[in-house]
């Protein structure tokens, strides 16, 4: 069947599906593989539960007039994307980066939501599969798309420019995330760079953090660049102006308070002000739509318990978010502070090194008592007095149930691996 006939089934269909569990009816199915799983013996199932058709690449006798035979099941729901996006023709904003991704993609909707029909990436399906499942979800009556990208080796970013066919894309840094696949920051600089020339080679427009030298140099002289600054005057001007309890900052006069903790979010509000200043929306709805945003899932919440204060922000880390949060941890007033730190995975060679670097900086730190969890900090284990080490979250779940800890400013930060929010429940 060719492509245009399967984008006309779709069009007609319910949408698409991936998961037997979740099976939509009149959808398309979409048998996938994984290192795991193959969608292809649950191609009866699909049919079965509510699907329409089944793409399928392997025979799953008796075939059935319903299934679809393709070549690979994969390059066949991105092709559809493609297609679909095609057709589609509306302006896509794409964005990825070392850290921030999914809280500026957030930031971005919730200003332009309220005055444009908006599709945004749900959660973090952010990679070859989530990014095609993102622009099927978009419709004639979508006026803009916002797509997030993910990556953790070379060439991938690349590949989902390629299916999604940006228009306007933001890095919103480049930070030591995924060494292990990226093999050093330098190789992160490159993968991500690929949304950047993509755009230079497509005549897209680049929004542009002037403050970040390596953004500045990685963009070079390409012209088509649409700016915002703390420190200099560019096309938008933003500046913070309180950090305590929640991030407060400034356009225009506009004083905006966020739901959002740490200055390290500070780019990522900014960059969503600069979208929506770009898309003509004044002050005021801008200011509306961030103040309209509250995190969740684990991302840079800010919680009261008991009687302490609770910083989570455990969706995820790697050396460079996690340096930015201990920074933004030390400059916080309280009598007493909690510092709950889990491993950073998919570091490679660089592992013990960025892991040791993390006790070091905890080892300088005089106001703050640090837990390390996970068996990598624990290769670093000291004796010293207010840092312990706990092999696992069993060991450190026995110490919790042994201890009251009342009156406490507590950061909980670690790898999405150590699902460290299982904390709350201990304190």
């Amino acid at each position: 069947m060719e492509l245009n006939q399967i984008h006309h089934l779709f069009l007609n269909s319910s949408g698409v599906s991936t998961d037997t569990r979740s099976i939509k009816q009149d959808s398309i199915f979409f048998a996938l593989k994984g290192t795991n799983f193959n969608g292809n013996t649950f191609a009866h199932q699909a049919l079965k539960t509510g699907a329409s058709y089944a793409i399928i690449d392997e025979d799953v006798s008796p075939m059935d007039e319903r299934f679809i035979l393709v070549d690979n099941v994969l390059e066949s729901l991105q092709a559809l994307a493609v297609f679909h996006r095609k057709q589609l023709g509306l302006p896509i904003i794409a964005l990825t980066g070392s850290n921030g991704k999914t809280t500026t993609k957030e930031l971005i909707h919730a200003v332009l939501k309220p005055h444009f029909k908006t599709v945004a990436t749900v959660g973090n399906l952010n990679n070859h599969i989530g990014v095609p499942l993102t622009l099927l979800s978009m419709t004639t009556d979508t006026e803009i798309g916002i797509v997030e990208m993910g990556a953790n080796h070379a060439k991938e970013i690349g590949l989902l420019c390629e299916i999604t066919k940006p228009n306007m894309g933001y890095i919103t840094n480049f930070g030591k995330a995924h060494l292990e696949g990226f093999g050093s920051e330098e190789g992160v600089v490159k993968a991500k760079s690929e949304l950047y020339d993509f755009l230079k080679v497509n005549s897209g427009l680049i929004i542009l953090n002037s403050d970040d030298p390596k953004q500045v140099t990685q963009v070079g002289t390409y012209s088509n660049t649409y700016t915002f600054s703390e420190i200099s005057k560019t096309t938008v001007n933003v500046k913070p102006t309180s950090t305590h309890p929640f991030l407060s900052v400034t356009l225009k006069e506009t004083v905006i308070k966020t739901h959002l903790v740490g200055i390290y979010n500070f780019h990522n509000i900014a960059a969503a002000l600069a979208i929506g200043t770009y898309y003509k929306l004044t002050p005021l709805q801008l200011k509306i739509g961030i103040e309209s945003y509250i995190p969740a899932n684990n991302r840079s919440q800010l919680i009261q318990q008991n009687s302490n204060e609770i910083l989570l922000d455990a969706y995820n880390a790697n050396p460079s978010s996690m340096e930015v949060a201990l920074e933004n941890f030390k400059g916080i007033q309280s009598s007493q502070k909690l510092a709950i730190l889990g491993d950073m995975f998919e570091l490679g060679a660089t592992s013990a090194k960025e892991h040791l670097a993390v006790v070091n900086r905890a080892i300088a730190t005089k106001d703050c008592v640090f837990y390390f969890v996970g068996s990598h900090f624990f290769e670093h284990k000291t004796n010293l007095p207010k840092v312990l080490f706990f092999e696992t979250f069993k060991a450190l779940q026995s110490h919790l149930k042994q201890s009251k800890i009342s009156n406490t400013s507590i950061l909980i930060k670690g790898s999405r691996g150590m699902a460290l929010e299982r904390v709350l429940e201990l304190i």
